[in-house]
């Protein structure tokens, strides 16, 4: 099948009538299906456009859709307010939870040597190819993985396969999936469609996976000339091509490099969507090739209540901290609990600025000796509200009226930032 729709639209971006013609007409090339089974993003992807093409999904296919999965990974599972936020006009009844810890079923391994190959000796273990049962076992006819490609800290380019694999997958490949990327090197993954963890991906995707009804739906989205976030390119097809051609717009829309490190950034994390430091610290991870040695990162965090979403993640982020990659090696081939949860311990990694720049995080629900405890540094949110006030801030550069220069970002989910000399 391959590649079967593509359009962009770089310029101006889909009106909602456009997405929803350009999703029927690429459906319409799929043929009839008496079962299908949808699988979106989570709330945490609100802004993927990947709620209103499940809501056209259900608008197409009606009673044909018949499971809709969101793709949680490891977060907590979406409320009912988020689920009609983000699916206006689904009904509920429809949604399923995936439980990453226990409802899955192993596909197949990919073999130790493989790994090994691809992520030069780093590390030297199987993987195993994880997913739902209900993709195994449901009976469908039809899977539509649907979501948004972006660069992407654990996978260099958000989606496509890691929304199987990793979305629906189970505790092992998730843990080892993060932990491959974290001992690699993000820097060396991020805004890369091809890295390590895409390849063991792709191998168990085409190994394992074949006999799977599978079929990708993946936007870019950008903003328009009016600064609003809008879908600038949908594909459709069943391989490599469809997630290839996304990425290349991705990099085009979402990445910016520039010509100097920045000494002081600026984030804000929107209450309704970061809750906690395993999504917010996106902050982290986004701009980090952007941050001059010896510059800061202050987030702004005002829904910030917790460390991980995950309550056993949550306790091992309280205990050992975001260190420097080669404390948290050493502290994971000494300690059990860490190697058991190995997407923690690379979650450790990727949070730490290996002593190269300042982190401050501004937490609207947790204190100052929980923030300091786990490493960051800490200054009282409605303090640096009324500094940094996101009201008054633009995207990108600001001169305050005090002469302080400042990079600022409304939403570091949306994209990847890096200075010439650290992006090769």
């Amino acid at each position: 099948m391959s590649l079967i729709f593509k359009k962009e639209l770089p310029d101006r971006g889909f009106t909602s009538e456009e997405l929803q013609q350009s999703l029927f007409q690429a459906l319409e090339t799929l043929g009839r299906r008496k079962k299908v089974l949808a699988i979106p993003p989570d709330y945490t992807r609100f802004h993927s456009f990947a709620g209103e093409l499940t809501s056209y999904c259900y608008k197409y296919y009606d009673e044909k859709l018949t499971d809709i999965l969101p793709a949680l990974g490891t977060h907590t599972a979406m409320t009912k307010s988020q689920i009609d936020h983000m699916f206006v006009g689904v009904p509920k009844k429809l949604f399923r939870v995936h439980d990453w810890r226990n409802d899955i079923t192993t596909l197949g391994e990919v073999p130790a040597e493989y790994v090994s190959e691809v992520s030069n000796g780093k590390v030297k273990y199987t993987w195993p190819a994880q997913v739902n049962k209900l993709l195994a076992d449901g009976g469908h006819d039809l899977i539509l993985s649907i979501g948004q490609v972006v660069p992407h800290e654990v996978i260099g380019m958000a989606n496509y396969n890691k929304n199987i694999f990793v979305g629906t997958g189970g505790s092992e490949g998730i843990n080892k999936s993060h932990f491959l990327g974290a001992v690699y090197g993000m820097e060396r993954i991020m805004g890369r469609a091809k890295n390590p963890v895409r390849d063991v991906l792709n191998y168990a995707a085409d190994n394992f996976a074949n006999h799977l009804p599978i079929v990708y739906v993946l936007t870019v989205v950008g903003k328009n000339s009016r600064g609003k976030l809008v879908v600038k390119g949908l594909y459709v097809g069943d391989d490599m091509e469809c997630f290839e051609k996304a990425a290349d717009l991705s990099l085009k829309e979402n990445f910016k490099l520039l010509d100097e490190p920045l000494n002081k950034v600026v984030v804000y994390l929107d209450r309704a969507e970061f809750k906690s430091t395993w999504l917010g610290n996106k902050s982290i991870y986004r701009t980090r090739m952007a941050i001059a040695d010896g510059g800061e990162l202050i987030v702004l965090a005002p829904g910030l209540k917790e460390f991980g979403e995950d309550k056993k993640i949550d306790e091992l982020i309280r205990k050992y901290g975001y260190l420097t990659t080669p404390e948290i090696l050493e502290l994971t081939e000494k300690n059990e609990d860490l190697q058991n949860n190995l997407s923690a311990a690379a979650h450790l990694i990727h949070g730490s600025s290996e002593n190269r720049f300042k982190i401050t995080y501004c937490p609207g629900c947790l204190s100052r000796e929980e923030i300091e405890n786990v490493n960051f540094s800490y200054t009282d949110f409605r303090d640096m509200m009324k500094k940094y006030d996101p009201t008054q801030l633009k995207e990108g550069y600001n001169i305050l009226r005090n002469g302080e220069e400042i990079f600022y970002i409304s939403n570091p989910a949306l994209g990847l930032w890096a200075h010439k000399g650290r992006f090769n």
